[in-house]
């Protein structure tokens, strides 16, 4: 009986524990509270979810922010803030399409193409559904208009 009732209480516990956390795209957790924004690129609109950090903390009294940003690698676009942002760089083993990146303290970085890198950034967030960012984006410099949901 006390197997049984410690068994039921370690699924209730994890039951919980999981309900509260969705898995991101990179294995890391993002809280089920987390800030939702989204992106305005001309006539499109795509949703991102926020980590929960002081990085994003700062970074979300910026918003709203129309922003131009420039184009980069073929693979990335980028617009270097007026004032730092709070950091805790690490290098991804990858960078995946959506990624919404801090370089230094200063530079936010859009992806929109998945490749492999070897430097060091401050994940923001992640666009929930990339479908079509690439094309929004372009192959040019381009506005982009950051906003809370």
């Amino acid at each position: 009986m006390k197997y049984s009732f410690a068994i039921l209480l370690f699924l209730f516990q994890f039951f919980v524990w999981f309900s509260v956390q969705i898995e991101s795209k990179d294995d890391k957790t993002i809280d089920a509270m987390s800030t939702k924004i989204t992106i305005k690129v001309g006539d499109k609109t795509f949703v991102a979810t926020l980590l929960d950090n002081p990085s994003t903390t700062a970074f979300n009294a910026l918003l709203p922010i129309t922003i131009a940003m420039t184009e980069l690698n073929g693979n990335e676009k980028y617009f270097d803030l007026a004032s730092s942002l709070p950091t805790n760089a690490s290098r991804p083993s990858s960078i995946k399409t959506g990624d919404l990146m801090l370089y230094g303290s200063r530079t936010l970085v859009l992806f929109y193409k998945t490749f492999s890198t070897s430097y060091n950034y401050t994940k923001l967030g992640i666009i929930d559904d990339p479908t079509g960012l690439a094309t929004a984006l372009g192959s040019g410099n381009v506005s982009a208009t950051f906003e809370v949901q």
